[in-house]
C-alpha cells in the first residue's frame, strides 16, 4: 500500500519539498534552488531528480508514493495548467503534471501556491477541522485561498481567492498595483498598514505618539498598540474596519465556517483578530456574523503540505 506523499513549493528563489507520511506527519523537508534561466526549463527536472535522490536515500520506492503534488505560482485551472503562466519563473502556458510526470512516474496533481497554502492549513494548520475556509494572506499584498466541502474554489480564469481586490474605497486617489484604486490591499496589507499610519500622523498632527519616533511598519503599529498608545489604537480600527467589511462581503458569497488569518502581519498575534471580528460582526449578513477566525498555525511550511494534500485528500 502507498504510504507517502511528496508536497513541493515552488518559489521565486528556492523550491520547498516535503516527504509526509499519509497521516499528514513530516518525516523531512529540504530544499533547491530555482534555477530561473532559459525560461525555468531546469526547475521539473530539477524537482524531480531531487524527489528520486531523496526516495532512494529515504530507501522508499516510487510505487510507496500515493503521489506528488505541487503549489507554484500563478494562476492554474483544477487540472494543473497554467492560465498565463508564471512571470517570476519565467514559464509560459502548460501543464504542470503532464511536464512533471515525464521525469517521475506518480500520480501528479497542482495548484496555485496560495491555494495550494490555504488547503494546508485546512489539513494541519489552524482551519484543521473545517472543510468550507477562507485563509487570508496579510503580506506584502492580500491574498487569499478559497475552500468549499474540502475543494479549491479556483474560479473560471484561476482568479478565485483574489480578495485583495475587492473594492472598498471610493474615495482614493493612489492606485493598486493592480491599476485599480481603493482595493483592499490598499489598507489591509503590511503595506497598506503603514500607509495607514502614516496619512493618520500627517492627519493629527498634534496626535502625540510612539509611532512618530519609528520607522512606521505594521509590526511598529501593533507592538504601539500592544504597549496602549491611543494612535497605534485607532490606526489598527481603521484596518480592522476595513477587513472586517471586506471579509463580510466574502462570508456572504462564499459562507465559511472560519477564516484563517496568516502571512507576516498575522505575526501579532490574537490581539490582530480583536481588531478584525468586531467590524467583521458589524458588517456581517445574519448567521454569517457567528464565522469563526483563528490564524494561520504552519507559516512558511503551509505550501508543502498542502502541496502533499494535494495527493492525499
Amino acid at each position: 500500500m502507498s504510504k507517502y506523499a511528496i508536497g513541493v513549493d515552488i518559489g521565486g528563489t528556492s523550491v520547498k519539498m516535503g516527504l509526509f507520511e499519509r497521516e499528514g506527519n513530516v518525516l523531512d523537508k529540504w530544499e533547491i534552488p530555482t534555477m530561473k534561466d532559459n525560461k525555468g526549463a531546469s526547475i521539473l527536472p530539477d524537482v524531480a531528480k531531487s524527489i528520486l535522490a531523496k526516495l532512494k536515500e529515504k530507501g522508499i520506492r516510487e510505487e510507496e508514493l500515493v503521489g506528488v503534488g505541487v503549489g507554484a505560482p500563478g494562476p492554474m485551472d483544477d487540472e494543473g495548467t497554467l492560465l498565463g503562466g508564471a512571470v517570476n519563473l519565467g514559464w509560459d502556458s502548460f501543464n504542470i503534471p503532464q511536464a512533471l510526470g515525464a521525469y517521475i512516474k506518480v500520480p501528479i496533481k497542482a495548484a496555485n501556491d496560495a491555494n495550494a497554502a490555504a488547503f494546508g492549513e485546512m489539513w494541519q494548520g489552524g482551519g484543521k477541522g473545517y472543510d468550507s475556509l477562507v485563509v487570508v494572506t496579510l503580506g506584502t499584498g492580500v491574498g487569499g485561498g478559497i475552500i468549499v466541502r474540502g475543494k479549491i474554489l479556483v474560479g473560471s480564469c484561476g482568479a478565485g481567492g483574489e480578495i485583495g481586490h475587492i473594492h472598498i474605497e471610493d474615495n482614493d486617489t493612489e492606485s493598486c498595483n493592480c491599476g485599480n484604486k481603493g482595493c483592499l490591499e490598499q489598507y489591509t496589507s503590511a503595506t497598506g498598514i503603514a500607509r495607514l499610519a502614516r496619512r493618520y500622523l500627517a492627519e493629527h498632527r498634534e496626535a502625540v505618539t510612539v509611532l512618530r519616533k519609528e520607522n512606521i511598519s505594521a509590526k511598529t503599529v501593533f507592538d504601539a498598540v500592544k504597549a496602549g498608545d491611543a494612535a497605534a489604537k485607532e490606526i489598527a480600527g481603521q484596518f480592522g474596519d476595513y477587513l472586517g467589511k471586506g471579509l463580510a462581503m466574502v462570508s456572504s458569497v462564499v459562507n465559511p465556517e472560519i477564516f484563517v488569518i496568516g502571512g507576516g502581519v498575522s505575526k501579532a498575534g490574537e490581539i490582530l483578530l480583536s481588531y478584525i471580528e468586531p467590524y467583521f460582526r458589524k458588517y456581517a449578513f445574519g448567521n454569517c456574523k457567528e464565522t469563526r477566525f483563528a490564524l494561520a498555525k504552519l507559516g512558511n511550511d503551509a505550501g508543502i503540505y498542502g502541496a502533499a494534500a494535494l495527493v492525499l485528500l
